[in-house]
């Protein structure tokens, strides 16, 4: 049976690796993962997308403030044909700008705050009747998630 494990390089790593081998595992196995060091593609492109849009706040506030440009176009010189574009394109590029905004610079600094990231991953070989006790001592040593393989 196979046990694996996701931890951060830490202390606690070097622990479970000991505690086991203390108890008598000898088959564990630890593979250290490259994270990802670039920053995710803003724009969506045609075959990729991830779920976020920015243009959201921008349809709304250029329906918005296009209404009111047709509105007071009434009044103003130009009319509320070219008011309504004015105002249509204006609300569009501020709600975009807005989600720019929180996208790059709010919900990067909640993923660095965060933090917690896999960093390795360790495979541990034991018997059917060790699977518990295995498993509780990756739970103690804070493992970041802990899976099981029972090939039969």
């Amino acid at each position: 049976m196979q046990i694996f494990a996701t931890f951060e390089h830490s202390t606690y790593l070097e622990l479970a690796i000991s505690e086991l081998e203390e108890k008598g595992i000898k088959n564990i196995l630890a593979v250290p993962l490259n994270n990802r060091k670039e920053e995710r593609k803003l724009f969506d492109t045609l075959h990729q997308s991830d779920g976020v849009s920015l243009i959201s706040k921008g349809s709304i506030l250029a329906f918005l403030f296009s209404t009111i440009g047709i509105t007071k176009g009434f009044v103003l010189e130009w009319g509320p044909i070219i008011w309504g574009l004015i105002g249509a394109g204006s609300g569009f590029l501020i709600g975009f700008l807005i989600d720019l905004f929180i996208k790059k610079v709010i919900k990067r600094k909640q993923r660095l705050l965060r933090g917690k990231n896999s960093e390795v991953i360790l495979i541990v070989e034991c018997e059917e009747h060790q699977k518990e006790h295995v498993e509780n001592i990756l739970w103690k040593q804070l493992a970041l998630g802990v899976a099981e393989l029972n090939p039969k």
